[in-house]
């Protein structure tokens, strides 16, 4: 595939493939995802390219996913053109440029007909400290390649539809497989986040939960304390598509056993068996990933410390002790015909405004599918009555008031939210 021989180019679902040189493998991309990234605000991007004289190609995941015949969510684009030329060819067009934070590592973002279009200079790192790189711009497409993850983010994809790959990256793809661009462990000191981006991708692309290469298992173990150093945030990131992946259970083992869990804030005796069957349970009905990671938790005292490592969010830590603290006590009635009216009772009690999501969360933890099903589709009732209602009954006392309300809040309650404002009014003249 990679020699220079004459081979006949094959078509297969919409992709001609073609073999070049022996350092490059291209093919031609065909396929109707490819062909709906051409709006009116691309094809004038484009052409003020080639009015140029640069080159513009689609990179990165963008590539990835429409060689899986998906549609991107976002595309971004790589360029011969430096930031400088690429602002002054802008402004010459009277195109608008946007959010120019981006513009020291070397992107550019314009927006033409309503589209942003985030453009980035081709790269080489020069120096790196396994955060962040100094780098440098090349016209040199297969060096910027060099300097990305994995073989299968390397890829470049020419607006004619001509696939650029230097490093293997289609093949891996095909074969669901996980490899880094050369060495895995100069990847990984250029940059530590990349070992959870290792395992972020691997639940997304690879097929089975133990097809890893072994060279790469190794040069995550040596190299997992580097995670020590980089920001909570950035880990949370990744951690969270993990776990809403495929192969969540056996990747946070994983990070267990290649010493990976103790530099990202995950608990140093963590629940693994609780955490495959609650994965087993939850892994198909759309769980959040803290619903997942709780699993790992065995008291409170760990969602504190996770807390304090990766800043999560103050709805994901509630949500975490929430879980740790009742998935054990809070759990459907055995006894009564409404399996779900613990956790409706639960909810008519709370004042918190998100119960009803963090119940649902619960039972996809607890397995409980149809009840799930039942409580997403439940409509919270009013409790009909007010203090001012008993007033208006001439009951004036205040502490008279809060316990006549709480009466027949479990009178209505026990009657499955049934009884009416009238019929309970009747009721406070027995009480």
């Amino acid at each position: 595939m990679w020699r220079s021989v004459f081979l006949r180019p094959e078509v297969v679902n919409g992709i001609h493939l073609l073999w070049k040189t022996r350092s490059l493998f291209t093919m031609q991309l065909k396929t109707k995802e490819f062909q709906s990234l051409f709006t009116e605000g691309l094809k004038g991007i484009a052409e003020l390219f080639e009015k140029h004289r640069f080159e513009l190609r689609i990179a990165g995941g963008a590539v990835r996913d429409l060689l899986n015949g998906k549609q991107p969510q976002d595309v971004d684009f790589a360029t011969t053109a430096t930031p400088e030329e690429m602002k002054n060819m802008f402004q010459a067009a009277g195109i608008r440029m946007i959010n120019n934070k981006g513009e020291q590592h070397g992107t550019i973002t314009a927006r033409l007909h309503e589209q942003n279009f985030e453009v980035t200079t081709l790269r080489v790192d020069v120096v790196t400290d396994g955060r962040h790189a100094e780098v440098e711009f090349t016209t040199d497409w297969e060096k910027d390649a060099e300097r990305r993850d994995l073989t299968i983010n390397s890829m470049f994809l020419g607006l004619d539809g001509t696939l650029y790959d230097y490093f293997n990256g289609f093949e891996d793809l095909q074969n669901r497989k996980m490899r880094f661009v050369g060495s895995a462990a100069e990847r990984i000191q250029e940059d530590y986040l990349r070992i959870l981006r290792y395992f972020r991708f691997y639940g997304r692309i690879a097929e089975e939960p133990g097809d890893h290469e072994p060279e790469t298992l190794e040069a995550i173990k040596e190299n997992s304390k580097g995670l020590a150093a980089i920001s909570g945030e950035r880990i949370w990131m990744e951690l969270k598509k993990t776990l809403i992946g495929n192969h969540a259970a056996h990747l946070v083992s994983l990070m267990y056993d290649l010493d990976v869990a103790q530099y990202i804030g995950l608990p140093v005796n963590g629940s693994l068996e609780e955490l495959k069957r609650v994965w087993k349970n939850a892994q198909h009905r759309n769980p959040k990933p803290m619903t997942i990671l709780s699993a790992l938790f065995r008291g409170p005292d760990d969602v504190t410390k996770l807390d304090l490592r990766l800043k999560i969010s103050r709805e994901e830590k509630n949500l975490g002790l929430f879980l740790v603290k009742h998935r054990r006590d809070l759990r459907k009635a055995d006894n009564e015909a409404d399996s779900l009216k613990p956790f409706r009772d639960y909810i008519i009690d709370s004042r918190e405004p998100d119960v009803q999501s963090r119940i649902c969360e619960l039972l996809k933890y607890q397995g409980e599918e149809q009840l799930l099903a039942e409580m997403e589709k439940w409509s919270i009732p009013r409790f009909p009555v007010s203090g001012h209602d008993l007033r208006k009954m001439g009951i004036t006392s205040g502490k008279e008031i809060g316990t006549i309300l709480q009466t027949l809040r479990d009178l209505w309650k026990k009657s499955g939210y049934q009884i009416d404002k009238d019929e309970l009014l009747k009721d406070v003249k027995n009480l």
